[in-house]
């Protein structure tokens, strides 16, 4: 299992100042967050010890956390999975996603800055590189930090946390379809919504990211109905 690091966050702190439990939570969130543990895929507590490189108790401690976000289900006999999705999992995810992250891409449009925008642009053309490129790990970490760095420019942390748990939910069986479909079919909106950022107009982002939305859970409804 290779080992993934998610972007950090907005005034998150380096690792270096981390304590061990929450370096351990941040790199097991990432294997979870860019498909590295598969849906159903069952891991026992020793063996992710021992690929985290860590002790017992931050492991218990990342799993207890990402258990509670959702992210993670106790198997018994000390397994844990990533869990799968059904397809009122997936109505539900789809419904979430579209209420806040329209509403925080509408809420950033007022309030991200030149600066913020060419970050975004940065970013944007990372993920443009990935696509071209077949580079499906690129595209999930491209693909998850522009929609992160552009939250983080709304000023509602609490809907820029129920997101990024959402992303939680269904960020592995993203990896599963992108793998399997290829990174061109995914759709990529977000030139529309620096479109809309720069012409400060919050109502065209919201739109643009409820394309955005649905055409890529589109794609991961289809994946998952196939795996079935």
């Amino acid at each position: 299992m290779t080992e993934t690091t998610s972007p950090p966050a907005a005034g998150q702190e380096s690792p270096a100042k981390l304590p061990a439990h929450e370096i351990v939570y941040q790199k097991l969130r990432a294997q979870i967050l860019f498909g590295e543990l598969v849906p159903g895929q069952a891991v026992t507590i020793q063996g992710l010890v021992e690929t985290l490189g860590a002790g017992m108790t931050p492991v218990r401690e990342a799993i207890r956390r990402l258990i509670s976000d959702g992210a993670l289900i106790f198997q018994g006999n000390r397994r844990v999975s990533v869990p799968l999705l059904g397809p009122q999992d997936l109505e539900e995810l789809i419904f979430a996603r579209q209420t806040i992250e329209c509403e925080l891409a509408r809420r950033a449009t007022s309030q991200i800055g030149v600066a913020g925008i060419e970050e975004l642009a940065s970013i944007d053309s990372a993920l443009d590189k990935a696509i071209a490129t077949g580079d499906v790990a690129g595209y999930l970490v491209q693909n998850y930090s522009f929609h992160t760095v552009l939250y983080s420019h709304a000023g509602a942390p609490i809907l820029s946390d129920i997101a990024d748990r959402l992303w939680l939910r269904f960020g592995p069986s993203l990896r599963v379809v992108s793998g399997r479909l290829g990174t061109q079919s995914f759709p990529d909106r977000h030139k529309d919504i620096l479109d809309a950022l720069r012409k400060k107009d919050p109502e065209m982002a919201a739109l643009a990211m409820e394309r955005d939305v649905c055409q890529g859970m589109e794609h991961v409804v289809e994946g998952v109905r196939d795996a079935n």
